[in-house]
């Protein structure tokens, strides 16, 4: 691995991504953004594996299904390797005050004070990181990511969550 995360043609890391377009609402640019942008950036950089396997690079489709979490991850030779269904509960209250924190940010950047926008901007980073955390944790045992990977991932969770 180079000190700018896996190489592309590392085994360790997600080639594809995709969220069930049914659990997707697309009714907030602003989320809408966000997903692609961590779409992109996990693309780029990632490290993603499975526990107790080398066969990758994977491919992952996100959904949400009964108030879970539902990763299937698939790879060149298989769309359906192996899947986990990770209770949201956990996230409920994270993914709320994100959502708060964000509508803050985005209403703050319009007319805010720079020193506003920058204090709004930490919680958000804080709460974002919080979720990272969590979501690494609940991985553990399963998948192995990489925090920047976490983070990107937890955006598209609340990507996901969102309801418009």
């Amino acid at each position: 691995m180079s000190e700018f995360g896996p190489s592309p043609t590392s085994r360790s890391r997600l080639y594809e991504i995709n969220l069930d377009q049914a659990t997707i609402a697309r009714k907030n640019p602003n989320v809408e953004h966000e997903r692609e942008v961590a779409i992109y950036d996990i693309l780029e950089s990632n490290e993603f594996k499975l526990v107790g396997r080398d066969d990758g690079p994977y491919r992952l489709l996100l959904a949400i299904a009964d108030d879970r979490l539902a990763l299937t991850i698939g790879n060149e030779a298989a769309d359906n390797l192996d899947s986990h269904l990770l209770s949201l509960q956990p996230f409920k209250t994270i993914v709320k005050d994100y959502f708060l924190i964000c509508d803050s940010y985005y209403e703050a950047i319009r007319s805010a004070p720079p020193s506003k926008i920058q204090a709004i901007d930490i919680s958000r980073r804080s709460l974002h990181d919080e979720g990272s955390r969590l979501l690494a944790e609940r991985l553990d045992g399963k998948i192995e990511v990489d925090f920047d990977t976490a983070r990107r991932l937890f955006t598209l969770i609340c990507a996901l969550h969102w309801k418009g």
